[in-house]
């Protein structure tokens, strides 16, 4: 046993990326051998960028996968921040420097709560029933831009009219309808999701250097960066080794769903063996 030891591991650096990589080919390798050059690398970068000063504390959680077929593993990259494979509701693609407002449910004004028949008798009074929500949605939006939020993140869908009004101010509309998706929306920008729709308090907004939609292969990609993080939005940017960043997204390339499934267990076991080698 004592001769399957990698020498100089009693001293192994966490934050060395060539030494990572090293102790992760194992595991990756073990998984998907054909691309262990390039996860294992990969791996080891991302996991870096995300390691909190203390390596124990490292949450697997905070290195995430987007699978986008087409292309090839030798094309995967790690884009420091948090990648969600969809794209926006609306017509702003990209803010920057943003308070993000995160809500648990779709935003839209709330309806009654018992169903009712509304009786109209004139056109005017369909013209002004129609104005009077309109109105109702335009204090909402302009209460959440009154805010300081420059990107509005629900878990539900966008009314129409509120879909405009937000547009109108300039607010990207992004919906994420997974809850799991949603709190790491939150822990990447630290806002707190709201149960009720209105304007947040500023103890409730998060931030985000940059939201912006992208595009890899065929697939649109919202990305949510932070500080240093924050240039550019395709699949190849600078080393995420260079600044911590909450969260780190792996984004995996294949020409198979059946390939990317083999590389996304290529890269838990990868990211589990990193938080093995930090206890």
């Amino acid at each position: 046993m004592e001769s399957l030891v990698i020498p100089g591991s009693e001293s192994l650096d966490l934050r060395d990326p060539a030494v990572v990589a090293a102790r992760l080919a194992a595991p990756v390798g073990a998984k998907h051998a054909a691309a262990l050059s390039v996860l294992a690398p990969l791996v080891a970068r991302a996991c870096i960028a995300v390691c909190p000063p203390n390596p124990a504390n490292f949450n697997v959680d905070n290195v995430r996968v987007v699978k986008i077929a087409g292309g090839s593993p030798a094309e995967s990259a790690a884009v420091p921040g948090l990648a969600l494979k969809r794209g926006v509701e609306g017509a702003v693609k990209a803010v920057s420097d943003a308070k993000v407002a995160v809500y648990a449910q779709g935003f839209d004004t709330t309806g009654p709560e018992t169903k009712g028949t509304v009786l109209l008798r004139s056109g005017a009074e369909l013209e002004a029933y129609s104005r009077q929500e309109e109105d109702a949605v335009a204090a909402l939006v302009d209460a959440v831009a009154a805010a300081g939020v420059k990107a509005d993140v629900a878990g539900g869908a966008f009314g129409e009219v509120a879909l405009h009004f937000l547009d109108k101010a300039g607010i990207l509309a992004l919906r994420v309808p997974s809850k799991f998706d949603l709190r790491r929306v939150c822990r990447a920008t630290g806002a707190t999701a709201l149960a009720r729709v209105g304007a947040p308090t500023a103890a409730e907004v998060g931030y985000a250097a940059t939201v912006a939609v992208g595009e890899v292969g065929s697939a649109r990609i919202v990305r949510v960066a932070q500080g240093a993080d924050a240039g550019g939005t395709g699949a190849t940017p600078a080393s995420p080794a260079s600044a911590t960043a909450p969260v780190t997204t792996l984004i995996l390339r294949g020409a198979t769903d059946a390939l990317l499934d083999e590389l996304e267990r290529a890269v838990d076991a990868g990211v589990n063996a990193f938080k093995a080698l930090g206890r």
